[in-house]
């Protein structure tokens, strides 16, 4: 059976989300995975991936870790009550406090949600009740959801645009430059500066040292609360448990996701302090001010519970950094002196390759608006084709096409990155001028096209 005639992927195109399955079937990316297991996935033809994605920094711990589903069988067993509205969930205290025991003082009080924006949405919420204003700053290239909040300090236009006009009173700030957000702070009463402590989605972009602990000093100094958004690099992903820990900083209001389910169950939490949870919400009058149906359901914090104790119990931040420095290392290495990377950068297990213009080319000097204009539409999404007809699961960071992001599992072994490595170097040798690269691509979109689009 071929993937178009796949069952899966005709009621995804017919129910579900046509767009998508076309532009998977524009160079052939298209595929029906089945199965998972640590760092592999197979396709509905047996073709085995070694992923590099990890569910978009999802799957810190492997896919379907046996202990954690262990343990979720377990609890399925136990008949626990699954979503408790009148009164309190033994798991949502459970995890709270486990997050609190992980977390520097003074955060301790968890409000907890389904998905990564509604996190990010508890922390703009809770800014505006606990400081009474209502402006935002956040950073260009940065990303923290689709949902309406989360879009008005979004940094990708293309995903913002469509839904505009967005919540007032948000401006953004270049990532990084503490000069410009002091102005927009002394410009503006604002309730939050939003911030990723890495923009993953922009590019895996990191800012200057101290960056981050130097932005909370400016905002503390205005009364203006740091929700700092983890939602990709928290629980181990760049070899610390948190990634704001390498700066000695402590956010008001730390927002996770992703890794924290396990790669299994729905969460999400925006933990705070008391003292601000109880500006803006303390009170009985004031309790249910923020609330969800899912919010600290059992099965949710069973898994994340446990998340967190085999993220201790593997030794999984040491494990990353371990690894990390193999593979930012490693592809420095093989990948040096390509005319077409401009940088290869990133923490832990959170690294991109960008790709543009070097000046080491006739044609860069020539014309290096072409070659990055080919590099910023169609190279970073055709390495990424290539590697997985190669075996390996990849993608450009959504706002960046010229990034190729690289996010395994923490549980990856050194002979597993050093695969990874070689096959991206194979893969990019033969692509060391834009001809190649134009020239495929077109071979390529002209047969998808004679073939229907086919998946």
């Amino acid at each position: 059976m071929r993937q178009s005639e796949h069952p899966v992927s005709q009621a995804y195109a017919k129910y579900v989300n046509p767009s998508f399955i076309e532009l998977l079937g524009v160079l052939g990316f298209g595929r029906v995975f089945t199965r998972a297991s640590d760092v592999w996935i197979w396709d509905s033809e047996g073709r085995r991936y070694l992923d590099c994605l990890a569910g978009f920094g999802s799957v810190n711990l492997g896919h379907n870790h046996p202990l954690l589903t262990a343990r979720l069988h377990e609890l399925l067993d136990e008949q626990v009550l699954h979503f408790c509205h009148t009164g309190p969930s033994a798991g949502a205290a459970a995890l709270a406090q486990a997050l609190a025991e992980r977390l520097p003082d003074p955060l301790e009080i968890s409000l907890f949600a389904s998905s990564g924006a509604e996190a990010v949405e508890a922390g703009l919420k809770l800014a505006r009740a606990a400081t009474g204003r209502t402006a935002f700053i956040s950073c260009a290239g940065g990303f923290h959801g689709t949902t309406f909040g989360t879009l008005s300090v979004m940094g990708a236009q293309r995903l913002r645009a469509p839904f505009e006009p967005l919540l007032a009173d948000c401006y953004q700030v270049p990532f990084g430059d503490l000069a410009a957000l002091e102005r927009a702070l002394d410009a503006h009463r604002c309730a939050a500066f939003v911030v990723e402590p890495i923009q993953a989605e922009g590019g895996v972009v990191l800012p200057p040292p101290g960056y981050l602990a130097a932005a909370q000093a400016l905002c503390r100094k205005r009364g203006t609360l740091l929700v700092l958004d983890e939602v990709q690099t928290g629980l181990g992903r760049t070899g610390m448990l948190f990634a704001h820990q390498a700066e000695n900083m402590v956010p008001d209001v730390l927002c996770l996701a992703k890794a924290l389910s396990g790669g299994l169950a729905a969460i999400s939490v925006a933990v705070t302090s008391r003292a601000l949870f109880d500006k803006a919400y303390g009170s009985p009058g004031r309790f249910d001010l923020h609330s969800s149906t899912y919010q600290g359901n059992a099965f949710s914090c069973a898994a994340a519970l446990k998340t967190l104790e085999l993220v201790d119990e593997l030794n999984l931040t040491a494990r990353c950094a371990e690894r990390g420095e193999q593979l930012l290392a490693g592809l420095r290495q093989r990948l040096a002196g390509h005319p077409l990377i401009k940088d290869i950068r990133g923490r832990g297990l959170l690294v991109g390759i960008e790709f543009g213009p070097t000046g080491s080319s006739w044609l860069d000097k020539l014309a290096p608006a072409l070659v990055d204009k080919v590099s910023e539409s169609m190279f970073g999404q055709w390495v990424a084709v290539k590697l997985l007809e190669a075996g390996i699961l990849a993608q450009p960071a959504s706002s960046r096409w010229n990034v190729l992001r690289l996010e395994p599992p923490l549980t990856i072994s050194e002979n597993e990155i050093a695969t990874v490595i070689e096959t991206v170097g194979t893969v990019l040798d033969e692509y060391r001028s834009i001809g190649p690269i134009v020239a495929d691509v077109t071979r390529r979109a002209g047969a998808q096209w004679r073939d229907g689009w086919r998946f």
